[in-house]
């Protein structure tokens, strides 16, 4: 099992930044990726930006792409999301997950979530 912890959210004013972090525990030697999704209320969960457990490979939604940035510390286990120029449409509750390279996120590990409230 990989254990994942998200810290960070909060409530920011639009055009305003965030950095999101996940720190990761267990058997992480299985993980191949991780990435960061968002539910907002009322909708479906979607995918905000991934990276490969190496550091690299970085991929990104449209709606976020030149505006988040995602990274990795390998060193510390840990994954973060800075976010910048945000916008009320960020609004939603923001989740850490990883996969190994034969599963799917849906099928993978996922921390408890993290709110982030932009105001207008």
């Amino acid at each position: 099992q990989v254990q994942l912890v998200e810290s960070g959210g909060g409530l920011v004013q639009a055009g305003g930044s965030l950095r999101l972090s996940c720190a990761a525990s267990g058997r992480t030697f299985s993980v191949s990726r991780m990435g960061w999704f968002r539910q907002a209320p009322g909708k479906e969960r979607e995918f905000v930006s991934d990276i490969s457990w190496s550091g690299v490979n970085p991929y990104y939604a449209d709606s976020v792409k030149g505006r988040f940035t995602i990274s990795r510390d390998s060193a510390k286990n840990m994954m973060y999301l800075q976010m910048n120029s945000l916008k009320p449409e960020d609004t939603a509750v923001y989740y850490c997950a990883a996969r190994s390279v034969v599963v799917r996120y849906e099928n993978g590990f996922w921390g408890q979530g993290t709110q982030v409230t932009v105001s207008s």
